[in-house]
């Protein structure tokens, strides 16, 4: 279903809005009802939630979403970035760089940043180019399939396994474990749902998810296999290099350092590259545009992520009385950046609800804006979407969709589950 444009839009009265109800982010139109009216009618908004959550602001223009992701001396991350409310201890026992901020929050983002800065990743080129055909030689000649399974997931998963240097053969263990964890509000693929009494006994877990105890052992073998090596893989830099605040990592920092390069480090290019290839069957014109001048695909990529918002939202917490957007905030309180909705913002936009490739000035907030927790593998997630689809384009006489398109059933994460397509080669 194509998203609609504001002057197609039903109104969706403010006392309507329901930012913590999951069923209103499934059909792919109502979270844009609902950030529309929010931006023009109460922009900071204050969001009840069931118990045992307490409620939270909900930040959506884009003016607001920058300053709360630029302060984190106001805005801290140290309360946790989820909506989930946590007491001391499950922070403690769950904190990753996530949900940390100042020198440890930078000492331990230090330790893997130069591996994804523009250097290394421009040496990736032709590495993320010769899986990329790989990926579409097998895809392709099917003919008919589900693009996420057999291209948006099956491509960055391979990155990522070449990062961490492990077989494979592994891969599909990896897309199981971030299908698990991430989608722990999902009954299609949680274990167990976050709200659900179950999950008590999940509760010092990322995502009270029971996937994470996996992907812990999974992480501590190699860890075990690599410590006091020499190897240049992301987990070998984890396990032998020193942070520059000269505090090694925990076994804790690390399992969820790792857990985290596991989940990030496929699901948000995943769903890009799926709301992409979406976008561009509804709006066949920029295909043939793109088609017709490759060359506007480098830029093009800023539209396709602007588009995509693969993640809803993050959360900060005041550390003070603060006024944002009129309204006053008071220490404590859950502020949540809906990042979405910040890239459809009309102040910002030029008519926001198009799907244009060539739009300049794309000043999203996909990554971040301007924040010490700027995504870590922006320049990585940026060059595999654009390979992708400087590869597929020209492969493709023709695709369009066979039938519907689920989405998984969260506010965090935009995600589609499947794809189904039909494709004609060129």
């Amino acid at each position: 279903m194509a998203e609609a444009s504001p002057a197609s839009f039903d109104p969706m009265p403010l006392d309507d809005v329901d930012l913590a109800d999951l069923g209103r982010f499934t059909d792919g139109v109502t979270p844009w009802r609902m950030f529309h009216t929010l931006r023009h009618q109460d922009p900071v908004h204050w969001q009840p939630e069931p118990a045992p959550n307490s409620g939270f602001w909900a930040v959506t223009r884009h003016e607001d979403i920058v300053r709360v992701d630029r302060d984190a001396d106001t805005f801290t991350s140290t309360r946790f970035v989820n909506l989930e409310e946590l007491d001391d201890d499950q922070i403690k026992k769950r904190a990753s760089i996530l949900e940390m901020d100042g020198a440890r929050h930078r000492a331990l983002r230090g330790l893997l940043q130069r591996q994804f800065g523009q250097n290394v990743i421009n040496g990736y080129a032709d590495f993320l180019r010769g899986l990329t055909a790989t990926t579409l030689d097998a895809a392709l000649p099917r003919r008919s399939f589900d693009f996420v399974e057999h291209v948006s997931a099956d491509f960055p998963i391979n990155v990522l396994a070449r990062l961490l240097d492990v077989p494979s053969e592994d891969n599909r263990r990896l897309i199981d474990w971030g299908n698990r964890i991430i989608g722990h509000t999902d009954p299609d693929y949680a274990d167990v749902l976050l709200d659900s009494a179950e999950s008590e006994q999940y509760r010092d877990l990322p995502f009270r998810s029971p996937a994470s105890i996996e992907v812990f052992e999974y992480g501590r073998e190699l860890a075990r296999q690599r410590r006091g090596g020499h190897g240049t893989d992301l987990v070998s830099r984890l396990v032998n290099e020193t942070p520059r605040d000269q505090v090694p990592l925990s076994y804790q920092d690390f399992d969820n350092y790792f857990l985290l390069l596991v989940v990030a480090g496929n699901e948000t290019t995943r769903h890009a590259i799926s709301h992409t290839m979406l976008a561009l069957i509804q709006h066949p014109d920029q295909l043939d545009r793109l088609r017709r001048d490759p060359s506007l695909i480098p830029g093009a990529v800023e539209e396709f992520l602007r588009w995509a918002s693969p993640v809803y939202h993050f959360r900060r917490t005041a550390t003070r009385d603060v006024e944002l957007g009129g309204k006053r905030i008071r220490e404590g309180d859950k502020v949540v950046m809906w990042y979405a909705s910040g890239n459809r913002d009309e102040r910002v936009f030029t008519d926001p609800y198009a799907f244009d490739v060539t739009r300049t000035d794309n000043d999203h907030v996909t990554f971040g804006k301007g924040s010490p927790h700027l995504c870590l593998g922006n320049l990585l997630a940026r060059t595999e979407v654009r390979i992708m689809f400087e590869e597929l384009i020209p492969r493709l006489a023709d695709i369009r969709l066979t039938g519907e398109v689920p989405r998984v059933r969260s506010n965090f994460v935009n995600g589609i589950k499947r794809l189904p397509v039909e494709v004609t080669p060129a």
